[in-house]
């Protein structure tokens, strides 16, 4: 199946409670080897470290926010601006650690230069492989949304930071949806001046052209072929964006309940069973 590969095992922290600046990133293996993973811990009140899933733990909203007061998002970073080597979260390992990619064995390195940007994902969503967009009319690609951040700050393999969205490119890879989802840190300068997606264009003029060629070509430097874009290539504005985030999250919730219900059937150990709280 779609989902076969997953590992949904997670610590099942209450996300109402769940305090970023208490993550902790523990290394194993050396850097760019096939060994490296970077691992997500959280220190509990007893100063102990407990292992949690970036993908599954780490709560999609920010501790104390609220859509009234214009949602904040915890962005969790994969690949920081100004390098290549190709890192993401292992949705087929246990706890989700984050790796560098690999094909045919080989570590992956964008070949065509530099990531211009902070690269990621936001946690708790999925675009489901088996859910058709009406828009763009092709099927998602069965990982959790990636997110694409503007800021001028280079951010750290695993860095956690705190984001709002400001508008989305919807680029189609191999004939699946892949949004990329356009946001900015909080804490950056600019950030206060940002609010939607032409708000981007006003004070960073060419940066979502430059964001959407890059896309677009940076297989073709691999021997692959150009992706394309649904919805004429516009870059959509924030309140789409956010809808589009709300939907991967109800489909990561769907994704869970799936899991629950076959662990039950199959009598496995309840520490496998992957529960979500309701909000």
């Amino acid at each position: 199946t779609y989902t076969g590969r997953f590992k949904l095992l997670k610590a099942k922290l209450e996300d109402n409670k769940l305090e970023v600046d208490k993550i902790v990133l523990q290394e194993s293996g050396n850097l760019f080897t096939l060994e490296f993973r970077m691992h997500f811990y959280y220190k509990q009140n007893n100063m102990s470290l407990r292992q949690i899933s970036p993908w599954h733990d780490i709560p999609l909203y920010r501790l104390g926010t609220s859509a009234e007061d214009g949602q904040i998002y915890n962005f969790i970073c994969e690949i920081p601006k100004w390098t290549r080597a190709k890192f993401e979260v292992a949705t087929g390992e246990p706890y989700n650690p984050i790796k560098q990619d690999t094909k045919n064995g080989q570590l992956r390195y964008y070949k065509h230069g530099d990531m211009m940007f902070n690269y990621g994902l936001f946690p708790q969503t999925w675009e489901d492989p088996n859910w058709y967009h009406p828009d763009t009319k092709s099927p998602g690609d069965n990982d959790p949304i990636d997110v694409v951040e503007i800021g001028s700050r280079q951010m750290k393999v695993g860095q956690v930071a705190a984001v709002k969205i400001l508008g989305l490119l919807a680029l189609i890879d191999d004939g699946e949806t892949d949004w990329k989802i356009i946001a900015i840190q909080i804490a950056d300068p600019l950030a206060n001046l940002m609010n939607d997606i032409d708000d981007v264009e006003t004070y960073l003029p060419g940066a979502i052209r430059a964001i959407r060629e890059y896309l677009r070509d940076y297989k073709n430097y691999s021997g692959g072929s150009k992706n394309l874009f649904a919805l004429n290539e516009q870059a959509m504005p924030r309140d789409y964006a956010v809808k589009v985030v709300e939907q991967t999250h109800e489909h990561w919730r769907s994704l869970h309940v799936v899991n629950k219900q076959n662990t039950v059937s199959k009598n496995q150990p309840p520490v496998t069973v992957a529960v979500v709280e309701s909000s």
